[in-house]
């Protein structure tokens, strides 16, 4: 992949990933967090979900781990002011807290679950919870470009039973899931068309054009696929 190339389409976005605001609320409020609580957002990108996070614990503190230069620079660019929210660029899976929530927007696959639960149980508090969006299909019988759809992505896509049995498997429970809705993929996807729509109209290197060209496409193949496969939302403690 053009790495110059992919953060000129992604540079100065919100989020990347798909998620709102409010699935980070229905998260704190079914683990009854304190305001004082201690949050860790394991895979933080350019910090879409930090100030909803912030607000989950406005008198306690939010972590950020992140390893894409990029993404770094702009998540502690925007929290530059409050100290209770540092941004460290290092893995997220040395963890070590306590914190009461870790947080994962979309990342977990880079691990693979059984792997980030496994290296996340011992950076709990003792009433600590996970929650993670994880790919899921939402059928027995995907469809090829449902399939197709994750392809590019780190390990392999199974239906949310399988990963319930992943969970299960590491001695975690699941406390509740979700899926994301079609809003929590509008909001990551419409601000990247709108960032191609401005530079084809300044005019693009053939890599940007390469780069704009799969931006569309992914977001032309979600709308296609969102009715088999997307993100399912979990919180998850310890047995």
């Amino acid at each position: 992949m053009d790495w110059d190339a992919f953060f000129a389409v992604h540079r100065d976005l919100r989020r990347e990933g798909p998620g709102l605001a409010e699935d980070v609320a229905w998260v704190g409020g079914l683990i009854g967090i304190s305001p004082q609580g201690q949050v860790c957002d394991a895979g933080c990108g350019p910090g879409g979900d930090l100030a909803a996070l912030r607000q989950l614990v406005p008198e306690g503190r939010i972590d950020g781990f992140e390893m894409a230069p990029h993404f770094v620079d702009a998540a502690r660019k925007r929290f530059a002011g409050d100290p209770s929210v540092r941004i460290f660029a290092e893995s997220m899976e040395g963890l070590t807290g306590p914190y009461d929530l870790i947080w994962s927007a979309g990342a977990v696959y880079f691990l693979g679950v059984a792997r980030a639960l496994n290296a996340w149980r011992g950076a709990l508090s003792d009433q600590g919870a996970v929650a993670f969006s994880h790919p899921c299909l939402f059928t027995d019988a995907p469809s090829k470009a449902a399939l197709a759809f994750w392809e590019a992505e780190p390990g392999g896509i199974e239906t949310e039973l399988t990963t319930r049995d992943e969970i299960a498997a590491v001695g975690w429970r699941v406390l509740a899931a979700r899926p994301l809705s079609d809003a929590a993929w509008a909001a990551y996807y419409e601000p990247i068309e709108a960032r191609c729509d401005a530079l084809e109209a300044a005019g693009v290197s053939e890599a940007v054009a390469a780069a704009i060209a799969a931006a569309r496409k992914e977001a032309s193949d979600w709308r296609t696929v969102a009715r088999e496969t997307g993100y399912m939302l979990y919180v998850v403690r310890p047995v």
